[in-house]
Parts: C-alpha cells; sequence; structure tokens
C-alpha cells in the first residue's frame, strides 16, 4: 500500500532539545538539592540511563524518583515539575525537508506530546503550515505511547496506518505503539533517549537515522518501497 502521510514528533525530529534538555537537567537538579539531595555527575547519567532503559513514561520524574532513591513523598511533589518556557530550537535542515514532502503532495501530521503553545512556535517557526493535522496531546487528551493518539491522527488525515509513516526518537513513545499498529517506523537517533534499544523484534524500527538528510533518504526509500 503506497505511502501518503508522514506523522512527525516534535521533540527530537523537529526540536534539538539541546537547551531545553540541559534546562530540565538543571532543573531537576536543583529540585533534588532543594530536598537536601546532592549527586554526582555520574549519579545522574546513571539514573538517566536506568530511566530510559526502563522504559520510564516520564524520563523526568522517574530519574527524581531514583535519585531520591524512591522517597514517595518527595517524588510526589515532584510529579507537576514543568519547565515554562523551554527553549525551542529547529533542527537544521528540517524546513527544506517538510517543504519537499509538502509539495510532493505527502500528508504531514504531528504526534507529540505537547502543550498547545507548540503549535503557535511551529506558525512562527515557519513550518506549521506544512501540517495537515495539527493537534498535540494538550489539545486531544491522548499521551503517546497511547495507539489513540496515533489513529486520531490518521483519521483526521484520512489515511490507514499502513499508508502512514512515524518519526520519532524514542523506541517506547513512538516505535512501539507504530509499529503495533503496522505504521511504517522510523527512528531519529538524538537526544536523551539517542542508545534506548529495543527489547524485542516487536520494537525494532523499519529504520533508523541520526541526520536530516538521512531522514529524507528513509522516507523517499520508504515511499519507493510502499508501493
Amino acid at each position: 500500500m503506497p505511502v501518503r502521510a508522514v506523522l512527525i514528533d516534535v521533540g527530537g525530529p523537529l526540536d534539538t532539545e539541546v537547551s531545553a534538555e540541559a534546562l530540565i537537567d538543571r532543573q531537576i537538579r536543583l529540585a533534588l538539592s532543594a530536598e537536601g539531595i546532592d549527586v554526582s555527575d555520574e549519579e545522574y547519567e546513571a539514573a538517566n540511563r536506568w530511566a530510559i532503559d526502563s522504559f520510564a513514561w516520564n524520563t523526568y520524574q522517574a530519574i527524581f524518583w531514583r535519585l531520591s532513591g524512591g522517597d514517595r513523598e518527595m517524588a510526589a511533589r515532584f510529579r507537576h515539575f514543568s519547565v515554562p518556557n523551554r527553549p525551542f530550537q529547529l533542527r537544521p535542515g528540517i524546513s527544506e525537508l517538510l517543504a519537499t514532502l509538502h509539495a510532493r503532495g505527502i500528508l504531514l501530521g504531528l504526534a507529540a506530546n505537547q502543550p498547545a503553545k507548540t503549535l503557535t512556535t511551529l506558525d512562527e517557526l515557519g513550518i506549521g503550515r506544512y501540517f495537515s493535522h495539527r493537534e498535540v496531546s494538550a489539545i486531544h487528551g491522548f499521551r503517546k505511547p497511547d495507539v489513540r493518539l496515533f489513529l486520531r491522527a490518521c483519521e483526521e488525515l484520512g489515511v490507514s496506518p499502513a499508508e502512514t509513516i512515524m518519526v520519532g526518537d524514542r523506541i517506547d513513545n513512538d516505535i512501539v505503539p507504530a509499529n503495533s499498529l503496522g505504521i511504517y517506523s522510523i527512528l531519529f537517533r538524538t537526544g536523551r533517549h539517542i542508545h534506548q534499544q529495543p527489547r524485542s523484534l516487536d520494537e525494532v524500527p523499519r529504520a533508523e537515522v541520526h541526520d536530516v538528510p538521512q531522514l529524507a533518504a528513509a522516507i523517499l526509500a520508504a515511499l519507493e518501497t510502499c508501493t
């Protein structure tokens, strides 16, 4: 079945998240320090690795919980942690790729756990106009890895999962649900989850990429293969 649509995560593929993740790490360590817990870089990285390897639903909360020694009350106080006005760094070359896909008639949709204001940011950066499906988790209430987020995107675009590509940077949130629906999955290895590994064959992406040129080539290959 030919590919008619591409779903794209925001954090990772569109936003490099370099500054945002550094800011979040600083805020987590400040929150721990406020609780009287000071951790070394090695301890923090070990907790980060553990959260990623365990497919934690909320990586940041998992890091805090691990470093707090599993303290329930402390973790509860951190549950509503957020970083307002987090920076957005548009990935070089991604705007041109979106424009190319849009011009080719490929439907583009967002598949992202993001606040509603992200849509305004995408518009300000000049790439929002390329997306026919412009809903994020804060709008419809579904958060990845909930497959309903993907099904809703496909329904809004008027395509079936088999006619769709998903581009994301996490195996747990992006690749696993996409594979379960028969969506062609492309893992963009970048950022905090760059070393995350599948636990079984069902979690292996159809393709892996590390930059925008590789992503463009992978999408083109899928367009030519899935006919």
